[in-house]
């Protein structure tokens, strides 16, 4: 077998995908649900309910905020208990709408049943009429990023999109959620495509997904046999193949420039395999995006296992299903290890973009003590951008950021390869990220004053 995989940098975690044949169950409900109002990139969304409303699964409980912003749904039916500030995976205290759950009472609006649609049964979704109910529904990018997903479908004049990628790639060693997910609703994620290559305009779809998923390749070839507008595209095992980036080269052979370049401007648009589902159900379910896939790992929970969670969902309820804290010294990540954050709070709710929560115990709980710089360029040679970590975390410590925006910092995609082939230990992307985060809003404010 061919495998393709991409050009520049990469590493190889040791693979822990502890619940790779767990299959997905349906989580508990949680007693309050917390809806923090930024989920996604662009401006927090704005509330449209008060304390005292009553709301059902599906009712929408904020508004998009601006352009670049997306609509939020209960995932519950209850009454609104408050809105107030709440901690999310940052850490930090953000508006957010509390609901106390009662019941579980559905927007009759919501297609409920099993049937599959397909597109061809459905003359009446136009281009625009699909990127209208993706809109609607509040999609955003389900692999993390949290990006508006209309707004993919919309390129700019200056860009043609050539085609659509979904990515099923999944590289972060613990994480299995999209890989339960293509092996559970395979169909309804071919339709999800078709429907995204319809709105994108395009006629070639790709589906990129790493060989350590063998059983996904042969379902995902089985069920294109005799189509040539998609093509399932294998995968050599390299971290972090997922990054839209990285999947372009792989995939399509063409490699994205700098910012504000995206993928569109070489022909590509790349959604992952949750976004494509969550696309099938708005379109053709009518069902607004509230639930998602999360994988809930760690090597010593008792019983790790994937989830199809209700968003505000407490962590720590997922945890307590999974067996509960283990003994002993634990971290908690909203993510994986490579690229998740680490919580200060369990109390943190389930959002669009969380797709694990992963508990590390023991000796992986802890970081090791950083040490000077040997001076090896392990960092140089892993990352998949060609940047030069060493000297960003460096420029960073030392707030220089005329040099770290000279030296290209807003194109790291903070994907963690640095930090995880550093022999010293050092938090080079610790510090990259606090550098990066600075110049992007010194630029950001740059440009308002023009």
């Amino acid at each position: 077998m061919n495998l393709k995989t991409f050009r520049i940098g990469g590493v190889h975690p040791e693979e822990n995908k502890l619940t790779a044949e767990s299959k997905s169950v349906v989580a508990e409900l949680p007693k309050q649900a917390v809806f923090p109002l930024s989920q996604h990139i662009g401006a927090p969304a704005k509330p449209v309910v008060a304390k005292g409303d009553k709301v059902k699964v599906g009712t929408m409980i904020a508004e998009a905020g601006g352009f670049v912003s997306a609509p939020i749904f209960s995932s519950v039916s209850g009454t609104v208990l408050k809105i107030d500030n709440a901690i999310d995976a940052t850490g930090y205290l953000k508006p957010s709408i509390i609901i106390k759950v009662e019941g579980d009472e559905w927007e009759e609006s919501i297609d409920r049943s099993e049937k599959l649609e397909r597109l061809e049964d459905h003359p009446e979704l136009t281009p625009e009429e699909i990127v209208n109910r993706v809109k609607a529904a509040g999609i955003t990018g389900m692999g993390g990023a949290g990006f508006p997903t209309f707004i993919k479908l919309t390129p700019p004049p200056t860009a043609k999109a050539e085609c659509v990628i979904i990515n099923g790639v999944e590289c972060e060693p613990y994480i299995t959620a999209d890989y339960r997910l293509m092996m559970e609703h395979a169909d309804e994620i071919l339709v999800g495509l078709d429907l995204l290559m319809k709105a994108a305009k395009v006629t070639k779809g790709y589906i990129g997904i790493e060989d350590n998923k063998p059983a996904a390749i042969e379902l995902f070839e089985q069920k294109t046999a005799g189509r040539a507008d998609i093509e399932i595209v294998p995968l050599a095992k390299k971290y972090p193949q997922g990054g839209e980036k990285q999947l372009v080269d792989a995939v399509i052979n063409r490699q994205v420039p700098a910012p504000p370049a995206i993928p569109v401007n070489v022909g590509a648009i790349v959604q992952n395999v949750g976004t494509a589902f969550a696309v099938y159900e708005a379109v053709m379910k009518n069902k607004p995006l509230f639930e998602r896939y999360t994988t809930v790992t760690g090597k010593k929970l008792s019983q790790p296992g994937n989830f199809l969670v209700r968003m505000g969902t407490p962590m720590k309820d997922l945890i307590e299903e999974c067996g509960g804290m283990p003994e002993g010294d634990n971290k908690v990540l909203a993510g994986g290890p490579m690229m998740g954050k680490a919580l200060n709070s369990i109390d943190v709710p389930i959002c669009k973009g969380t797709n694990s929560v992963t508990v590390l115990s023991g000796d992986d709980a802890h970081r090791k003590e950083p040490q000077p710089c040997i001076r090896c360029a392990k960092c140089v040679s892993a990352c998949p951008m060609g940047l030069e970590p060493f000297l960003l975390a460096t420029v960073s410590s030392l707030q220089l950021w005329e040099k770290a925006e000279a030296e290209d910092i807003t194109s790291c995609i903070e994907c963690g390869s640095c930090q995880f082939t550093c022999p010293a230990h050092r938090p080079l992307l610790d510090n990259i990220r606090q550098g990066k985060s600075t110049v992007m809003g010194i630029i950001r404010a740059r440009n308002a004053k023009k």
